[in-house]
């Protein structure tokens, strides 16, 4: 009966053929005959089964936790210092923007000897890989520039649910040039102001011993010897003048100066105080001045002392040319300038970014027959800073120099 159900189409096709045949003629035992062929073959004729073959199992690939690296690279290229991430065989993996910029763009993937190839460096990031504990060195970079670091290696990890760790280091560069810098200039002070009282100091010694001694009764020699010792206390006592004036100008740098000053007579003034020290080294100051007022903000004595270090060393150093051009300029939407221009034998431009060091001199011999203490131009610098202002010197060698003050 199943069957029957089944194949009921094909009983009904055959049946109404069967009717057709004998409403066409044919003879009844022939269509008979056909009729059972046909619900022989429909109700006894399997159909063949097609056996589904069994499928392969696929293998499902484990869940891979996605890379922490992307959230450590966007923390990282926000800082201003440079660093960089390696992976457990020193390769880089990324490096931020700051790192590019002092060391040059590394390529990911590159082990980091490809640029760094400090010893001491790679021994640290050695050391750290294999121990898992932070090291830090102090490193110097001596090209494009002189720089130095203090490099620093820590591992950083991350831990999944499923017990999988993710380990990268972490290489900053910390600079502390200016630091070293600055501590080399402190201590090149403290050896500079040293020997500049020992000197003095040891003459003044030895000229009393000498007076108390072998020329206990010379009057001439005593005379010579006093000459001597007034001229090197005088030297010390300007020494001593211009460290505190170091000292005092340090303690308000910080503080700008509200004052209105007319830069017109305090130029004529401070030329008309250094007519004698001119005349005395056959030079000629020449004033060039704006007509009406130029006014700056400002501290009138602080720059009164600026000014007349400038002359005065113009005139001092720049004595072969015979002449000092002071220019006062205050031309519209222009900053405010004051030119002080000689034409002595100028500075060879090696020792021109270091004028405004203390104690720096160009020659020691003819800064010390000129009376100078080697801190005048460190005071201009003060004063200016104070005033918010620059000093802009230009040399050159058998030409004269040219020290602008821009307001």
């Amino acid at each position: 009966m199943a069957r029957i159900r089944r194949e009921r189409p094909v009983l009904l096709a055959a049946i109404l053929s069967a009717l057709a045949a004998l409403a066409a003629g044919m003879n009844k035992w022939v269509v008979l005959g056909l009729l059972l062929v046909m619900i022989v073959t429909a109700l006894f004729n399997e159909a063949p089964v097609i056996k589904d073959e069994p499928a392969e199992p696929v293998e499902i690939a484990p869940e891979v936790p996605p890379s922490r690296l992307p959230e450590v690279s966007a923390t990282l290229s926000g800082l201003d210092i440079p660093v960089m991430v390696l992976s457990d065989d020193a390769s880089v993996l990324f490096q931020n923007r700051a790192a590019e910029k002092a060391f040059g763009e590394v390529a990911l993937g590159a082990h980091i000897s490809a640029r760094l190839r400090s010893p001491g460096v790679l021994d640290m990031v050695r050391e750290t890989i294999a121990t898992n504990a932070p090291n830090q060195i102090e490193h110097a970079e001596r090209l494009p520039s002189e720089r130095v670091y203090i490099v620093r290696s820590a591992p950083i990890e991350f831990s999944a649910e499923e017990g999988a760790r993710e380990r990268y280091f972490i290489l900053s560069f910390r600079d502390i040039s200016e630091v070293r810098r600055i501590d080399r200039m402190r201590s090149d002070f403290v050896a500079n102001a040293s020997h500049e009282l020992r000197t003095p100091l040891a003459s003044l010694r030895g000229f009393i011993e000498t007076i108390q001694g072998p020329a206990k009764n010379d009057l001439k020699a005593q005379a010579r010897f006093l000459a001597i010792m007034f001229d090197q206390t005088t030297r010390m006592s300007r020494l001593v003048d211009d460290l505190l004036s170091l000292s005092r100008l340090e303690l308000k740098s910080h503080i700008a100066p509200d004052e209105k000053i007319d830069l017109v007579p305090l130029l004529g003034h401070v030329r008309d105080a250094l007519v004698p020290l001119a005349s005395d080294v056959g030079v000629d100051i020449n004033l060039h001045l704006p007509d009406g007022k130029v006014e700056v903000l400002g501290d009138r004595d602080e720059l009164v002392q600026v000014f007349e270090n400038l002359m005065e060393n113009a005139c001092k150093y720049g004595q072969e040319g015979k002449t000092v051009d002071v220019w006062l300029k205050n031309g519209a939407g222009q900053p405010v300038e004051v030119s002080i221009v000689d034409k002595g034998p100028g500075i060879p431009a090696e020792h021109v970014p270091r004028l405004t060091e203390r104690f720096y001199r160009v020659s020691i011999e003819d800064s010390r027959s000129k009376k100078g203490t080697g801190l005048g131009l460190a005071i201009v610098k003060h004063i200016l800073t104070r005033h918010r202002a620059r000093l802009i010197v230009k040399s050159e060698v058998g030409k004269g120099t040219d020290f602008t003050v821009r307001f």
